[in-house]
């Protein structure tokens, strides 16, 4: 029988999540951001329960092929635009919009043949320091693209450093509304941390423009996948999300331990009494943080415990005492969830995994390795 690791991508929760995002953002259209082959969940497994968007945002030409292959009609945005001239040949081709963020994209455009002119998003730094052309630069970038036989419809675009807590979107969105206050196009905006964080109605917005994000178009990512964009201030529960991904395994071993007895690799924890291990089917091989060490939680038979020792290439170690203690006895074949759901309806949140490897859910996400595999659920 094959190995008893498997992820689990829950449609019904994908549903859930975008019209969570949906709810958090009336009055805007909501761009479903799947790079990242889908933050680590697959564009071709996540499609059914994110076709209810009004787009697909992603990064490159070839997702942007695959979600044509699917029979998406609707729009398609590269979220960094083209990187070389004939890429604009298969926008033209597959009626892909596309960002504009510097000049030499610009130049692209003005010496590209076609009969369709192109729909675009020009890009703002108003402090993120990626992508986008600095507010002093930003009318005479519209003025030039607005020339341009090949654009048809500008739209107006920016990305929020700091949605996700202190200092928040107020003195970037000031900046935005300053210099694009005249002008025309729809803007795009908030990401999952501001459509959720600082929800506004469009009437709100136009008394305090300065300090509001409205946008007619909103870029949920990480929300559609159950994580919470402001983690550990907030948390999935609370903005209403449900985990899109589950990773699950079993106990393939078990061992008795007695005091001064250790655990793995490197004898990184040494029992302070007689305990009961065992030895799960998961490792960081599988895409589980090598860096999760003792006592990051872990469900076993819905019932949460905890990681022992150092995580292996194929294995790690988990406590079964609280187990015994509750009463549920665990040994070969046990079920248990790394992060998602379990079967007796016991959640655990990806985000409290990853914040014990010192990272964010996004990473664990986007680190499922192709060994594991992957069923669609519903």
């Amino acid at each position: 029988m094959p190995r008893p690791i498997q992820a689990t991508i829950h449609s019904d929760a994908l549903h859930h999540n975008l019209a969570r995002a949906r709810a958090a953002a009336p009055d805007a259209r909501v761009w479903a951001v799947v790079k990242a082959n889908a933050y680590g969940h697959g564009i071709e497994r996540v499609f059914e329960g994110l076709r209810g968007a009004d787009g697909f945002a992603l990064l490159d030409l070839d997702e942007a092929r695959r979600v044509r292959a699917l029979g998406w009609r609707g729009p398609v945005l590269l979220l960094e635009g083209v990187f070389e001239q004939r890429d604009l040949e298969l926008c033209s081709r597959l009626d892909l919009w596309h960002t504009v963020h510097c000049d030499e994209q610009i130049d692209m455009l003005a010496t590209h043949k076609t009969n369709l002119p192109h729909r675009v998003f020009l890009k703002m730094n108003s402090g993120m320091n990626r992508l986008g052309f600095t507010p002093s630069r930003y009318r005479a970038a519209w003025t030039r693209l607005n020339a341009l036989p090949q654009v048809d419809e500008i739209s107006l675009m920016t990305h929020f450093s700091d949605a996700d807590g202190a200092p928040g979107i107020a003195a970037q969105m000031a900046v935005f509304a300053a210099i694009t206050r005249d002008l025309p196009g729809e803007r795009s905006l908030s990401n999952s941390a501001a459509t959720l964080r600082h929800r506004v109605s469009a009437e709100t917005a136009s008394q305090q423009p300065d300090t509001q994000a409205a946008s007619d178009w909103v870029r949920p990512g990480i929300a559609l996948y159950g994580s919470a964009p402001d983690y550990p201030a907030g948390n999935a529960n609370a903005w209403g999300l449900q985990p899109a991904m589950t990773l699950a395994s079993k106990i393939i071993a078990t061992q008795d331990l007695v005091a001064g007895q250790s655990v793995g690799y490197g004898s990184a924890f040494v029992a302070d009494q007689d305990m009961r291990i065992g030895i799960v089917a998961c490792g960081y091989a599988d895409g589980y943080p090598r860096l999760c060490g003792t006592g990051t939680p872990v469900l076993v038979h819905g019932l949460r415990t905890r990681t022992l020792g150092r995580v292996s290439m194929d294995m790690l170690a988990v406590d079964l005492t609280p187990l015994a203690q509750a009463g549920q006895p665990a040994g070969f074949g046990s079920p248990v969830t790394l992060w998602g759901r379990a079967d007796n309806g016991g959640v655990l949140d990806i985000d409290e995994v990853a914040r014990h490897a010192g990272t964010l859910g996004y990473e664990l996400m986007c680190a499922l390795a192709p060994r594991v595999p992957v069923l669609v659920d519903g």
